[in-house]
């Protein structure tokens, strides 16, 4: 019967274990996991330089010094007029959702602008894909037709568990329609940050809209830089067909994303990219019409990609990523133009290989607990959660991120677990343990014993407590009127009940006396404001009582009704009785009147009566009637008791 009990306890062990490990691993990896990793990341990220076949023109504070904010249309005419006639920039990225006209300025302005995209063959413009529908249905629906016959790429799609394409997004930013038709090349700027901190770190590399996919800016640019638009769809990847670059995906419905890899900053700079102030762009297209030598030679864009955007005070443009709190966004999309150009990806380990991971750690701190003794296996048990960190730090230096927090967090709740039973099963304190749960009654005192268990002994201190009595009203005549087995379902329903609320207010209950109860506040549970914490727990219990009586008048028992008398003062407190056979317990005067004070509920036919010590230190939080020149029974003089009507709001 013993090993049944035994092999009941283990698995029961076992169970709770798996339970709280599932907790620890979705707690770890929506809190823990990012932010280690993040952290190990931008370390490992600190030397990897980015691809010098990418930069950045920026629409900086100084170029908002030369023109104000919202700038004129043709003021980004000049910028991309500049690359379309002077450089050799192998790809131009507008950064920027453009969905409505220059009105302050007039259409000479827009033309401009419109007419230099639609000389440049190497334009790509960026659109959002929107989670609110079009105002106009039939207009919108039209719109989405065009704009998949004009910008839809060549995806042929060989998964073989091919996921509908479930989408959010029920309309597209609509370009003017002169910028519509400038255009050849578009791709969506949509980026998710995580839901639970804000932080981006995964791609939208193709977004799910009208049930087609359409390539995110950074993945539109990689294609026209290579001068094809197929790619092919797998379970695991985004393959571009021509240079046959494998973009490793996450198992997500919808859009199509990869976790991207961040890079090294520049030296006192917010960016990872080379980059230029848009107003140098500007005057050098100036200075080249006016047959003058440009502040930027345009040679220093042959052969590049070239991203145009805006980050300046009032217009920034920026995200939190791993390595900055204010990453602009024309250098995220370089960074994850960067991550295609460079075949650069991080790939983390899937489920069921972290599951694994965690299974194999979790055994192992098992058999080493349990086979070894407690120092040595400890020991061990360090020298293996730092081996894991570490390679865990391999890992990452080769792309590879497998979770880091969990699994150690998964270890220290086995090594709890393991030792916990470990030590249970051995019983070294079984003995011990069972002789102090037969000399307490109370939890808490069981608890405090425990914790002092070698020093359990006669004697105790002088100590400031509340003592709380309640007793049922007229029990002796219900008594005699029902049989011992229904008064003690009610008993032991009305103690059931009350002991919780004694508890949630520090109480301990030091006895039951018949049909009533003794409670100490103060001792052994430190509370300095134990004569408040009393008498919110008498108001507490009254209101239980309440309820039990409408129970009760439904279950056709007696009604019952208790009295409450508190009263607080200096005590002896601590163990009374034999070597043998111990009771925690509180002596003195103070404790007989809070028993005498409690009797006249009967008197003057109340419920909850608290002496003037408990008086002056819960005056503030209680609506009392006084009542004055009480004579208590073996007190020579009179005096004052307060009937408590309730707390004060």
């Amino acid at each position: 019967m013993k090993i049944f009990k035994g092999k009941a306890f283990f698995f029961k062990s076992i169970l709770l274990h798996i339970l709280l490990v599932l907790v620890i691993s979705f707690v770890s990896i929506n809190f823990w996991e990012n932010p280690i990793n993040d952290a190990i990341i931008n370390s490992s990220s600190a030397t990897v330089e980015t691809s010098k076949d990418v930069s950045l023109v920026i629409i900086d504070n100084k170029s908002l010094e030369s023109y104000r904010w919202p700038w004129a249309r043709a003021l980004y005419g000049e910028i991309f007029e500049y690359f379309t006639d002077y450089t050799q920039a192998k790809v131009v990225v507008f950064d920027s959702v453009l969905n409505s006209l220059d009105k302050e300025r007039g259409p000479e302005s827009d033309n401009f602008f419109f007419n230099t995209v639609k000389k440049s063959p190497n334009f790509v413009g960026g659109y959002m894909a929107r989670l609110t529908p079009y105002e106009n249905i039939e207009k919108g629906s039209n719109y989405d037709k065009a704009f998949q016959q004009k910008f839809s790429i060549d995806i042929s799609d060989k998964r073989t568990n091919n996921a509908d394409r479930i989408s959010d997004y029920r309309s597209l930013t609509m370009f003017p329609e002169s910028y519509f038709n400038a255009q050849k090349y578009v791709g969506s700027v949509n980026l998710d940050l995580h839901p639970i901190d804000g932080v981006l770190r995964t791609s939208n590399d193709l977004i799910s809209y009208n049930n087609n996919y359409y390539p995110s800016l950074a993945l539109r640019t990689y294609l026209l830089s290579n001068n094809t638009d197929k790619i092919t769809l797998t379970n695991d990847y985004i393959l571009v067909d021509k240079t046959n670059l494998k973009i490793p995906v996450l198992k997500t419905n919808g859009d199509i994303k990869h976790n991207i890899k961040f890079y090294k900053l520049l030296p006192n700079s917010e960016y990872s990219h080379e980059n230029y102030s848009a107003i140098d762009i500007i005057n050098s297209n100036r200075l080249i019409k006016q047959g003058k030598k440009p502040i930027i030679d345009p040679t220093e864009f042959k052969d590049k990609i070239v991203i145009v955007g805006a980050n300046a005070m009032g217009v920034e443009d920026a995200l939190e990523t791993p390595i900055s709190l204010n990453h602009p966004g024309a250098d995220i999309q370089a960074t994850i133009l960067d991550n295609f150009l460079r075949n650069d990806f991080i790939i983390k380990l899937s489920v069921l290989q972290n599951i694994t991971i965690i299974i194999i750690l979790s055994i192992l701190t098992l058999i080493i607990i349990l086979n070894m003794a407690f120092l040595p296996s400890l020991i061990i048990l360090l020298v293996v959660a730092i081996i894991y960190f570490l390679l865990c730090l391999a890992a990452f230096n080769y792309n590879i991120i497998p979770l880091v927090i969990t699994p150690l967090a998964v270890q220290l709740s086995t090594m709890i677990f393991g030792y916990s039973y470990r030590f249970i099963l051995e019983g070294k304190n079984k003995e011990k343990i069972k002789n102090a749960m037969g000399k307490y009654l109370s939890q808490d005192i069981m608890q405090n014993v425990v914790q002092n268990i070698d020093d359990i002994k006669l004697g105790g201190k002088k100590a400031n407590v509340t003592v709380l009595f309640a007793d049922i009203r007229g029990f002796t005549s219900m008594s005699e009127k029902m049989t011992a087995e229904e008064v003690s379902v009610i008993l032991n329903e009305y103690f059931s009940e009350i002991e919780p609320i004694i508890t949630k207010y520090n109480g301990v209950i030091n006895k039951f006396i018949g049909d009533a109860v003794m409670a100490i506040f103060g001792e052994p549970i430190q509370d300095i404001n134990h004569p408040q914490n009393a008498v919110k727990c008498a108001c507490a219990m009254l209101k239980k009582v309440d309820e039990l009586q409408e129970k009760w008048l439904l279950e056709g028992k007696p009604k019952i009704e208790i009295g409450v008398g508190i009263n607080t003062g200096e005590a002896f407190v601590g163990n009374i009785g034999s070597e043998k056979r111990l009771e925690y317990t509180v002596i003195g005067d103070m404790v007989n009147l809070a028993s005498r004070i409690e009797s006249y509920n009967k008197v003057y036919k109340t419920n909850m009566l608290i002496s003037s010590s408990t008086y002056t230190y819960v005056s503030d939080i209680v609506n009392v009637i006084r009542i004055a020149d009480v004579t208590i029974r073996g007190k020579a003089k009179k005096m004052d008791i307060y009937e408590v009507l309730g707390l004060t709001s």
